[in-house]
């Protein structure tokens, strides 16, 4: 069980490098494709936000609520990507894993959208 646990670290050191995070997300996006495992996606995904910093400064970053955070990094009922996913495959595409310009990110814009669908973004 040891091994996990080095494995597990090993890991965290590695992604908080974000061009490793975004390396680390691209590959388990191409295996989602092929496999379908949303457990595999949320739970990569909840360990690169560890290794960037943890919910409470993705929370901070995006002015969200850390339990609507982590709600959503959960493996409660049906995840969004299984559905994006499927309506993405009837219109012929996939998803991926890009790098944003630091200039160019707005997420004011993506936290006013979830405001509109009354999830709450208050910390």
């Amino acid at each position: 069980m040891r091994k996990m646990g080095i494995w597990r670290e090993y890991l965290i050191e590695r992604l908080a490098d974000k061009e490793s995070a975004i390396n680390y997300l691209q590959a388990i996006l191409e295996d989602y494709q092929i496999f379908e495992d949303s457990t595999v996606v949320l739970r990569s995904l909840h360990t690169v936000v560890e290794a960037q910093g943890g919910v409470s400064e993705l929370a901070k970053q995006t002015g969200m609520d850390p339990q609507v955070l982590s709600k959503g990094l959960s493996n409660e009922g049906t995840p969004l990507i299984d559905v994006l996913t499927v309506v993405l495959k009837a219109l012929g595409y996939q998803l991926s894993i890009q790098p944003i310009d630091p200039e160019n990110l707005n997420l004011d814009a993506y936290t006013d959208v979830l405001e509109t669908q009354n999830i709450s973004t208050q910390q």
